[in-house]
């Protein structure tokens, strides 16, 4: 049984269920090209927890409490849950900062990135060309003997923080006035709470079962020539495009595509950043979640480096819009691409003569 869900048939019907989640969260009022974003749903709790004060993205999302607990959840039931630490935290950290700077300029992560292109955005697969090119720079890297060291096992307790603190701040939201929430914008679109977060629940237990990583999926490719994690990509792009023709919402074009922009260069060079920074920290922004859930504290503090800048994105004006990037998005993308070349280079295994 374990070999058929992990065979490639498997993985896509794992792939499907993730699209039917999204497809049923589009449905029941999340925003249609973003029923599921990781950096859109990290920054709307930044700006839910008051971190940045951008009025219409601020909103308590259930669904990332879910998915963490999903994962969670499922490794404990199944034996994998692990509880390790200790692998270069500060880069780590670092790397969650660029990752989020990169989603915001293409306004998006890699989990986005293929809902958009399901609904026919053109600019989305301008942004999976950034994406595959970050991710084969990360890879070159790799085969060079990038690292950022070993973890070790830690108290099983020590797994058990980050799952705590997201549903204590669901908890919070739902029983306190102490949150902020959009009352326009893609903030104040959303589904109600019992089915977002029954909806991160299932996502995040079937992405843990399915190894879910978009970065992972083309390194694999790159590396070993291994299409299996494509497959769980092509799963869910697939129900996707089947909902987004059957309900009229396939609009294929650069213009007027909703809660993006047309900025060829900026979408390429954005989502180039989400990729490097997605290999060089073993996973892109829904693995790390996943990892985080399973007890990856090296994960968990990526997840909080993403929350930081979500929040350094809204407060200094690097966050893009519908109308296009700004300038100082433009300048800090650019700034985060040479970061990584130095974090990777100065990251190599010496090997002694």
């Amino acid at each position: 049984m374990k070999e058929t869900l992990n065979s490639k048939k498997g993985l896509l019907v794992w792939g499907g269920l993730l699209g039917a989640v999204a497809v049923w969260l589009a449905i029941m009022g999340n925003p249609g090209n973003m029923a599921f974003c990781i950096a859109c749903f990290i920054r709307d709790i930044a700006g839910a927890a008051k971190l940045h004060t951008a009025p219409i993205v601020q909103y308590m999302r259930p669904e990332i409490a879910g998915l963490i607990a999903g994962a969670f959840i499922i490794s404990m039931a199944t034996g994998e849950y692990r509880s390790t630490a200790g692998s270069s935290p500060m880069i780590r950290f670092l790397l969650g900062i660029i990752t989020m700077i990169g989603a915001l300029v293409f306004l998006g992560c890699p989990l986005r990135m293929v809902i958009r292109m399901a609904a026919g955005d053109l600019n989305a697969y301008m942004g999976l060309i950034g994406f595959v090119l970050g991710v084969g720079t990360g890879c070159i890297f790799l085969k060079k003997g990038f690292s950022l060291g070993r973890s070790f096992d830690t108290k099983k307790e020590n797994g058990y923080i980050i799952p705590a603190i997201f549903l204590s701040l669901l908890v919070l939201s739902i029983v306190t006035p102490l949150f902020a929430a959009s009352t326009e914008g893609p903030g104040s679109l959303h589904a109600p709470i019992l089915v977002s977060l029954a909806a991160g629940l299932i996502f995040g237990a079937a992405a843990q079962k399915a190894r879910a990583c978009f970065a992972g999926g083309i390194r694999d490719v790159i590396l070993m020539k291994n299409f299996d994690l494509l497959s769980v990509i092509a799963g869910l792009f697939g129900v996707m495009l089947v909902y987004n023709l059957v309900s009229g919402n396939f609009k294929p074009g650069f213009e007027g595509q909703p809660i993006a922009h047309a900025e060829t260069l900026w979408n390429i060079l954005g989502t180039y950043t989400v990729g490097f920074a997605a290999v060089l920290a073993g996973g892109c922004p829904l693995r790390q979640l996943i990892l985080a859930g399973q007890g990856s504290s090296d994960a968990a503090v990526n997840v909080l480096g993403m929350l930081v800048g979500a929040a350094l994105c809204h407060n200094f004006g690097l966050a893009s819009s519908g109308t296009g990037t700004t300038p100082a998005g433009r300048i800090m993308c650019i700034v985060c691409i040479a970061v990584l070349f130095a974090v990777a280079a100065s990251c190599m295994r010496r090997t002694k003569k």
